[in-house]
């Protein structure tokens, strides 16, 4: 019913969404939630992507069988532990983290970005994070470093969790049972990473223009 290409998984095989879903069912779909969304390594999987093909294929019955009721229940569940995961490690860590030099896949500007972005928006950024990949990561690590209320972080993480699994899997189950978007399926996920990444994408140019503008005064 759905022929997702693979044009679409321009990187490794293991960030397609379909494949991931094909070979690991909902246990894998659920690992790759948890740890997107609080793991210092889970940054760069899929998220917005995956919980909408996920929506898509509980709506064609491929893969995956079980209702969208229980499938959004257990995704929230799986994001809101990722992020207590996240705020308990952070709060452990603490300030070492911020000392952490670059690797391969660890860059200290994803914290950097995440520490301004949660400075911005105070307590509402544990539920604004859920929408900007690598920020939802590393949010609520920063929020946990910064001594954030656990309570407060408590229901900002629920509020968060809930609004991001459920809304993005129901929107990919309903539009799922569109003509259109199931004969377009490549472009609609295509379009999706391209939002996601969006934001992240003007924070960078905007913060090299501000670099170029300060080294020339």
């Amino acid at each position: 019913m759905y022929a997702l290409s693979t044009t679409l998984a321009v990187g490794p095989k293991f960030l397609d969404p379909e494949w991931l879903i094909s070979t690991f069912g909902l246990i894998g779909i659920l690992a790759i939630v948890f740890a997107e969304s609080g793991l210092f390594i889970g940054f760069f999987l899929p998220g917005d992507s995956l919980l909408f093909t996920t929506g898509l294929l509980v709506a064609g019955g491929r893969y995956l069988h079980q209702p969208l009721w229980l499938v959004c229940l257990l995704v929230s569940v799986a994001a809101i532990a990722g992020d207590q995961v996240g705020y308990l490690f952070g709060r452990r860590v603490g300030p070492a983290l911020f000392r952490r030099p670059d690797s391969r896949l660890f860059k200290q500007e994803y914290l950097t970005k995440a520490q301004e972005f949660f400075e911005r928006h105070g307590a509402r950024s544990i539920v604004l994070a859920r929408f900007v990949p690598i920020v939802r990561t590393f949010t609520p690590i920063v929020a946990g470093a910064s001594r954030m209320h656990y309570r407060t972080f408590i229901v900002y993480n629920v509020l968060g969790g809930i609004l991001w699994s459920c809304g993005v899997t129901v929107l990919g189950y309903f539009l799922g049972q569109v003509t259109f978007v199931k004969d377009n399926i490549e472009l609609i996920l295509i379009g999706i990473v391209v939002v996601s990444v969006a934001p992240i994408a003007v924070e960078l140019l905007r913060a090299r223009s501000r670099a170029r503008r300060s080294s020339t005064t």
